[in-house]
């Protein structure tokens, strides 16, 4: 079976039938709304991570996150949606990221200073008791 199509079709006019029996409407559909909820958490992660002292110990990645944000912001502002809720997504990420890094080095750091104190505390003992452990 052949199908033919019409050149010119008044606005609004439907296709022919797809596969299935289904019918489509000719025209563009309309953009996606703007994605306000992904952006406004991807702001929360990212002020969350810089009050913990991201910018310290996961520099790299708070300035991805930091990037990704304001490429979000812009593609909003050029319509973008889809573009600006991706990067909002991998922006949040970035974040919580930095603050999982920033977590991770701070644990790190103070496991260090107890362990320190441990081994100070350990040869005062060992001091008082004249060499035994």
């Amino acid at each position: 079976m052949t199908l033919t199509l019409p050149i010119w079709r008044e606005p609004g006019a439907l296709l022919p039938p797809l596969p299935g029996g289904a019918r489509m409407r000719g025209g563009c559909a309309p953009p996606p709304p703007a994605p306000t909820a992904q952006l406004a958490a991807a702001h929360h992660a990212s002020a969350d991570a810089e009050r913990g002292d991201a910018g310290r110990y996961a520099a790299g990645e708070i300035g991805e996150a930091r990037s990704k944000l304001v490429q979000a912001d812009a593609a909003v502002a050029s319509k973008h949606m889809v573009a600006a809720r991706r990067l909002a997504v991998e922006s949040h990420t970035e974040a919580d990221l930095a603050t999982a890094i920033t977590a991770a080095s701070k644990a790190t750091a103070e496991n260090a200073q107890l362990q320190r104190g441990n081994d100070a505390l350990t040869e005062e003992m060992q001091r008082n008791s004249g060499g035994q452990p």
